[in-house]
């Protein structure tokens, strides 16, 4: 029951997945969190960074849809100026708007990655829907609302746990 936490992949950030590999394996889309995913959550817009990274997911062929837990006014701010379809006040881990996003991706699960910082959220949202999930760190954590952090605390309780089944290696962590 614990593993339905446990991501397929640990990176340190989305610039460290290697979108080649998985292209060949036949990922053909992504959803992906927004805050502390792809920017900190007080940057209201993508970095030269990411921009690039984007362009570089799309030129590979694979499509790109936002999912997050954040209001509309977050994340239509942050996703139209990127021409990127989204879903706001997702509710994730509930599987209304993964199911949706993979709608919109015109995608099987098995063709899809959900890329996180949380493993309560988006780490069990996609594993549920049998996404390959991608858990990234995240990239402020001391922008994080109350939410975020009761769930860092029932993030390291099932790590502790993972660990001692010998499912989780820090060193998977580092790129």
């Amino acid at each position: 029951m614990i593993e339905v936490f446990l991501p397929k992949l640990k990176v340190r950030s989305i610039y460290d997945i290697p979108l080649d590999e998985l292209y060949a394996q036949g990922i053909r889309g992504v959803i992906t969190d927004l805050d502390n995913t792809l920017v900190g959550a007080k940057t209201p817009l993508a970095t030269e960074a990411l921009v690039k990274w984007l362009a570089t997911v799309k030129e590979k062929g694979i499509r790109v849809v936002i999912v997050s837990n954040n209001d509309d006014s977050r994340v239509g701010k942050f996703a139209l100026p990127l021409s990127l379809p989204y879903i706001h006040a997702a509710r994730k881990p509930a599987q209304r708007a993964f199911r949706q996003a993979l709608k919109m991706l015109e995608l099987e699960p098995q063709q899809t990655l959900m890329i996180g910082d949380q493993m309560m959220t988006d780490v069990l949202g996609g594993n549920r829907m049998g996404l390959y999930t991608v858990l990234v760190a995240p990239i402020a954590p001391h922008e994080e609302g109350l939410g975020t952090k009761i769930n860092r605390r029932l993030e390291r309780i099932a790590i502790a746990r993972l660990r001692r089944r010998g499912l989780w290696q820090e060193e998977e962590n580092k790129s």
